[in-house]
């Protein structure tokens, strides 16, 4: 609850700086039922800091879900081309992601909790509309560093729509 807190003042303390974005993934919640969010503040025209957060409403049976269950993931962007509508970028991101993993035992198999941090890397395209209108598309992956029962890999992909103000 802290850390939501933490990102929460962060957020509000950066409406003062100009070119920022608010997106929401539509292949997450069309494809596997669940709510990606992002805030992107630029801070130059070439790189941008920003925080996406998952929310995963699959049920834990289904074959095709995200492992996890909730992630939050503070990114770095740095943008290669400086074209007014058609940007490429690479991303650093660290994701800080919890959910349940099934565990084998010698009896049965149970669901365990878990939580790691991950770092990781991807690359994307964004469309930036003259009326504020933002789409990108990234694909990346990162590995977990902590935890010995989580999934090793954890996977960074979207199709964002959103708005630029």
């Amino acid at each position: 609850m802290k850390k939501l807190i933490l990102i929460f003042s962060l957020f509000i303390s950066s409406l003062g700086i100009a070119q920022q974005e608010v997106k929401i993934d539509i292949a997450d919640a069309l494809v596997i039922r669940s709510l990606e969010f992002s805030y992107e503040n630029y801070m130059n025209a070439e790189s941008s800091l920003g925080v996406s957060v998952l929310f995963n409403l699959e049920d834990q049976a289904v074959d095709f879900r995200y492992n996890e269950n909730t992630m939050i993931t503070p990114y770095f962007r740095n943008y290669f081309t400086l074209d007014a509508q058609w940007n490429i970028f690479g991303e650093a991101f660290l994701s800080v992601n919890s959910g349940k993993i099934r565990v084998e035992t010698a009896d049965n198999s149970v669901l365990q909790k878990y939580t790691d941090t991950a770092l990781g890397i991807a690359v994307g395209s964004k469309y930036i509309a003259e009326s504020g209108l933002i789409i990108d598309a990234y694909v990346g992956a990162g590995r977990n560093l902590f935890g010995s029962i989580g999934p090793i890999v954890v996977p960074r992909a979207g199709l964002n729509i959103g708005w630029r103000f």
